[in-house]
């Protein structure tokens, strides 16, 4: 009787149909599928288990696994969604979409749409460096200066001093939630502007995602 072999493929652990994907996310069925070819590349850069570990993480970003920073240190905490130290595909492309740039734009998302609370989330809790459900001044300062952004200590003090200035409306010395949203809603290329710049790393780590977005436009 003849053997009947398994063409089934091996998909790292972790890994989630294109389609549930797509359907949760910006990303078309192609694109997520383009992702998981990166994905694959980047899991296995320095260790082999499909998974996204922090030195990987940074030698995308910075070409250099040792390279010491707070912003990637954010990030990837903030892709790590199930909290396990490493990224999961899943992790990887619901991240991604919140920055696809299919998202809206500022005026749309001064409309409060679903997207607005995803891109709002990850810049409220990129600078609540302590976890403490508040942005306190030292956090923003630490992080504008932690930034490639070339900014002198005065300009980050000046932009520190007018957010606060605007956003702290309870004058508690931080920013809430609720003061924050209120902030970015009334100000809505804010949050591009103190969040977007960040991100240019992860948009040239991953080329394919963003020439094909583009292509497409």
């Amino acid at each position: 009787m003849g053997c009947i072999c398994s063409t089934k493929t091996r998909h790292s652990p972790g890994y989630e149909e294109p389609a549930v994907l797509a359907a949760e996310t910006p990303f078309t069925v192609n694109e997520v599928e383009a992702l998981y070819e990166l994905f694959k590349k980047l899991s296995n850069s320095i260790f082999t288990d499909g998974l996204i570990h922090k030195e990987e993480f940074q030698l995308a970003l910075f070409r250099n696994q040792n390279r010491k920073n707070l912003f990637a240190d954010r990030i990837f905490d903030m892709f790590d969604l199930k909290r396990n130290g490493v990224i999961e595909f899943g992790e990887f492309v619901r991240s991604l979409g919140v920055f696809h740039p299919n998202a809206p734009a500022a005026e749309k998302i001064a409309c409060r749409t679903p997207i607005f609370d995803e891109i709002f989330i990850f810049a409220f809790r990129l600078y609540d460096l302590r976890q403490t459900g508040f942005i306190e001044r030292e956090e923003a300062s630490t992080l504008l200066h932690e930034s490639d952004l070339v900014l002198s200590d005065d300009v980050v003090e000046m932009i520190v001093d007018r957010t606060f200035s605007d956003a702290d409306t309870k004058g508690d010395g931080r920013i809430d939630q609720e003061e924050w949203k209120e902030f970015v809603s009334k100000n809505p290329t804010l949050i591009k502007n103190m969040t977007l710049p960040y991100l240019k790393d992860i948009t040239m780590a991953f080329p394919s995602f963003v020439l094909r977005s583009e292509a497409e436009d």
